[in-house]
């Protein structure tokens, strides 16, 4: 197997990694509210909201990672099309 198609499949197995992310992240903020009233009688609330954004702090450095890594492999790919374009001209 060539550097192409293994290229691709890095590149393929980061995309859908990041957009697993980006969707875990999106179904645990679904239920964040924007305004809570902080009255005694809503402690099981705050403390259900505490939870969705201690969640959501845990998966934000791995998004973060991975989508720097994706833009690497993009980099990498577009890369390496360039410089089989510039040597199909030489």
């Amino acid at each position: 197997m060539g550097i192409v198609p293994v290229m691709w499949i890095v590149w393929g197995v980061l995309v859908v990694l990041t957009a697993a992310l980006y969707i875990y992240r999106s179904t645990l903020t679904k239920d964040e509210e924007d305004q809570i009233f902080l009255d005694e009688s809503f402690q099981h609330e705050q403390v259900a909201q505490a939870a969705i954004i201690a969640k959501v702090n845990k998966v934000q450095p791995l998004l973060r990672v991975a989508l720097w890594l994706v833009g690497f492999a993009t980099l990498f790919v577009i890369g390496y099309y360039v410089l089989d374009i510039i040597n199909q001209f030489k």
